[in-house]
């Protein structure tokens, strides 16, 4: 059997045995993995250093007959050593991954992959902050599974105005217009930045960002819990 090579970043690990872990991986060309890691747990392993937490690795993998299969080799390509020396944004950083592993089937495809990489690269930037980095990802994970919000037009299919306040309907993802609501032309900018891929680091830039997150999180949130199971 010949064994398969490719990009992998560790969603969760379990340990088996005396020595070895089973562990669940997240590629961009085969979806979720389940390996088993022989030995990993002991002092000299040379799969260890591939396998961190926060790692981007170059893996090699034999499947198996059934749903786990084994790793044979693991050379850690990219660490995202910064993150773990901020428990709060360590936190996060098991959140995401938590968040994208239960919400994600056996097959997701590539873009999970990415977005999860780019939230890691995000988390590793301290000037980044973490309510951006959680929104910004929530906003990824609803586009990916394509219940992106209505940022164009209202639930009358009128043009979203800069002079207009709103608000939001989860349930069908579009604004409504009302003279109570909380949702400016600002949040809805934003979102627009958001859902666009605009990257976390670029968006930190965003002039009074900090003031409008909060509503916007609120938002996908809500979307969230309306249309994914987390």
């Amino acid at each position: 059997m010949n064994h398969i090579r490719t990009l992998a970043i560790v969603l969760s690990r379990t340990d088996f045995g005396e020595a070895d872990r089973i562990l669940t991986l997240l590629t961009p060309e085969y979806g979720k993995l389940r390996l088993m890691a022989r030995g990993v747990r002991k002092e000299r392993s040379k799969l260890a250093g591939g396998i961190e937490l926060f790692t981007i690795a170059d893996i090699s993998y034999l499947p198996g007959r059934g749903e786990v299969g084994t790793l044979t080799s693991a050379r850690m390509k990219q660490h995202y050593g910064r993150i773990v020396e901020d428990i709060n944004r360590v936190q996060l950083g098991y959140l995401l991954m938590k968040i994208l592993n239960r919400a994600t089937e056996d097959q997701p495809e590539s873009g999970y992959f990415n977005l999860l990489h780019d939230s890691l690269k995000a988390l590793n930037t301290p000037s980044v902050s973490l309510m951006l980095i959680k929104t910004w990802f929530e906003a990824g994970m609803l586009r990916l599974a394509g219940h992106s919000p209505n940022l164009k037009t209202d639930e009358s299919a009128q043009p979203l105005v800069m002079s207009s306040l709103y608000t939001f309907e989860a349930s069908n993802g579009t604004f409504q217009v009302s003279g109570s609501g909380h949702f400016s032309s600002d949040h809805i900018k934003l979102l627009r930045l958001l859902f666009g891929q605009v990257s976390p680091e670029v968006l930190q830039k965003v002039q009074g960002i900090d003031g409008l997150l909060p509503d916007c999180e609120q938002l996908l949130e809500s979307m969230l819990k309306a249309h994914i199971r987390i």
